[in-house]
């Protein structure tokens, strides 16, 4: 019996130390070596290359190495077996700090001040709306969103939540599905995107999408937020939303294509915020000991935690 970690872009060799530390009793191998496909009952996986899980005859789970698990239903071969996916406290905070950094970020109308510090631009303007008066929408109410919401509300902001099937927050308006889309849009002065990508959700972000966000609020104009992965965003959308201003600002985390090529606008449009995805980072470490604690649960009889449902691909 053994443990398979298959990634691309990652340091396999550091992966491999993690786990033999963690799971001394269990042989550690990689794609990158000679290895009976028999043996391995468990695969650890980041963008694993497309069809190098398949011929393991005995696996019995698959586990991602990241928040998201679009990487492994991207294999047109996936073996079909259970998969968990991570569930980090510390992710959860982080991607909370980004959300509101940013949010208060286009309150406090930061990306500004900064503009007029570097040509040299003092101007006092008393128009400042407090985060009680501007509309936070959080589109995807898993860990990540349900965390956001709850911090962007104790900082004051008027918060409201979408998601794919009902969800009861309380104190929150909730909206769900095709049916209250427009409704949670219509109410929306800051977009914070966090679904998961899936087949349904790819390029949701598009200018159809911007469209139906308000236009009546305090920030001057919609502002989009996203953090969740860059399937979701149509980039030449977002470019055509804010010359058109459809939108007036954009925070994006992530891209369609990573790293962000030299010659994308996005880099210098000055309405764009680019951070190098990098909104949560799981610690390698924890995420490390949450698999080997997941396999020793499968090896003590006891159910998988985390259970990714491949009917909606998170």
């Amino acid at each position: 019996m053994s443990l398979l970690v298959a990634m691309t872009v990652w340091h396999v060799e550091d992966w491999r130390a993690r786990f033999a530390a963690l799971l001394p009793e269990l042989p550690i191998v990689t794609l990158g070596e000679p290895f009976d496909r028999r043996a391995v009952h468990y695969v650890a996986s980041w963008k694993h290359p497309e069809g190098s899980l398949a011929g393991l005859p005995n696996l019995a789970a698959i586990f991602s190495l990241g928040a998201g698990v679009d990487h492994i239903f991207a294999d047109s071969r996936l073996p079909q077996v259970p998969i968990a996916r991570v569930v980090d406290p510390d992710l959860t905070t982080r991607m909370s700090e980004y959300v509101v950094l940013h949010c208060l970020s286009q309150l406090r109308q930061l990306p500004r001040y900064m503009a007029q510090q570097r040509a040299g631009i003092w101007e006092d303007d008393r128009n400042q709306p407090a985060a009680r008066e501007v509309r936070v929408g959080v589109m995807g109410l898993g860990e990540l969103g349900l965390d956001a919401v709850a911090k962007l509300r104790v900082v004051g902001f008027d918060v409201a939540g979408w998601s794919r099937s009902p969800k009861v927050i309380e104190g929150v308006p909730t909206y769900s599905g095709e049916a209250g889309m427009a409704e949670f849009l219509a109410r929306t002065d800051i977009l914070v995107c966090l679904v998961p990508l899936t087949p349904e959700t790819r390029g949701m972000l598009n200018r159809a999408l911007f469209a139906g966000l308000a236009r009546d609020g305090r920030l001057g104009g919609p502002v989009l937020i996203n953090a969740g992965r860059g399937g979701l965003q149509v980039e030449a959308d977002i470019l055509a939303s804010l010359a058109a201003g459809e939108l007036k600002a954009a925070v994006l985390d992530v891209f369609e294509t990573e790293p962000l090529p030299q010659e994308s606008p996005l880099w210098t449009h000055p309405a764009v915020t680019v951070t190098p995805h990098n909104a949560a980072m799981s610690a390698p470490e924890t995420v490390a000991a949450q698999v080997a604690a997941q396999i020793r649960r499968l090896e003590a009889g006891e159910p998988l935690e985390h259970i990714v449902d491949p009917a909606r691909g998170y």
